[in-house]
């Protein structure tokens, strides 16, 4: 099969990525045209084994953001990668994948239905050609793909050393923006965050930051969602920061049977997620939802 590619210092060869110190010789493109790669876009990186939390914000914002229009690129690896990805596909937009290896290849082999629906609206890409096997040193390579081809970078959860910090770095030395999600100071998920912040990394909290630094509006609010009385009692407690169905109960004061009907609701409005039992607000509600039913 052969696969289309766009040369530097050639039409549609992307201008950002040219910026790089030593941007790739040509880009091989599986999936949609090479236009999509010249669109703004937000590169979405982090920890491959990352925590629910990880793996929901990233969603979360990956969603947010290509709903707005931008395109979320990012490294299909496991992890925060494959949550972006699959969070822009969820809103409908546009997402690229840059692999380390040859086009031809979907590694991890785990994500090659996750590659087969993004070449269906978004585009794989890769500096090398088909029948390249994946090695340790072509990722980081990779990342600097990752940071040339977004205007912005945001990291999800990271250890010292990791991948997604070589991304950052790009980043920085390229003079993009770059954010950091903060994270909890007892977790070694969040070490190389924490200290992207203390760097001076932007802290983000939310896709509207991201969007006001592009100078892109966010996508129109949707329409108020109708809630149950039980419903939105829950969801009110919730924000006491109670997490437990038990203390939701005792919060909200609606039995547990009820809070357990009330939850699914929530859970099928996107306005609230549960990770090991334990339940919190998606960063989406932003405000109280419309009035009850």
């Amino acid at each position: 099969m052969n696969y289309p590619t766009v040369s530097r210092g050639r039409p549609g060869y992307p201008q950002l990525l040219a910026e790089l110190h030593d941007p790739p010789a040509r880009l091989h493109l599986r999936g949609g045209p090479a236009e999509i790669l010249a669109r703004p876009s937000v590169a979405i990186v982090g920890a491959r084994s990352c925590s629910a939390y990880g793996a929901q914000v990233a969603r979360e914002l990956a969603r947010e953001l290509a709903a707005a229009g931008v395109v979320v690129v990012s490294g299909l690896a496991r992890g925060v990668d494959g949550e972006a990805h699959r969070g822009a596909l969820a809103a409908g937009g546009l997402t690229v994948a840059v692999l380390g290896c040859g086009i031809d290849r979907d590694y991890p082999r785990a994500h090659a239905e996750l590659a087969r629906r993004i070449v269906q609206s978004g585009v794989v890409v890769s500096e090398y050609p088909p029948g390249v096997e994946p090695a340790p040193w072509r990722f980081p390579a990779r990342n600097r793909i990752v940071a040339g081809l977004a205007k912005a970078t945001i990291v999800i959860e990271a250890r010292h050393r990791s991948g997604a910090l070589i991304t950052a770095d790009f980043a920085l030395e390229l003079g993009r923006e770059v954010f950091a999600v903060p994270g909890e100071i007892t977790s070694g998920l969040s070490e190389g965050t924490n200290d992207l912040i203390r760097q001076g990394a932007t802290p983000l909290l939310g896709a509207g930051d991201v969007l006001e630094v592009l100078g892109i509006e966010p996508a129109p609010p949707r329409l108020p969602i109708t809630l149950s009385d039980e419903a939105r009692s829950v969801w009110e407690a919730l924000a006491a920061g109670v997490s437990t169905l038990d203390e939701i109960s005792r919060v909200a004061c609606v039995g547990s049977a009820e809070v357990a009907v009330a939850l699914t609701e929530l859970e099928l409005a996107s306005l609230v997620a549960q990770t090991d039992g334990h339940y919190r607000r998606t960063s989406t509600a932003r405000g109280p939802p419309g009035p009850s039913g």
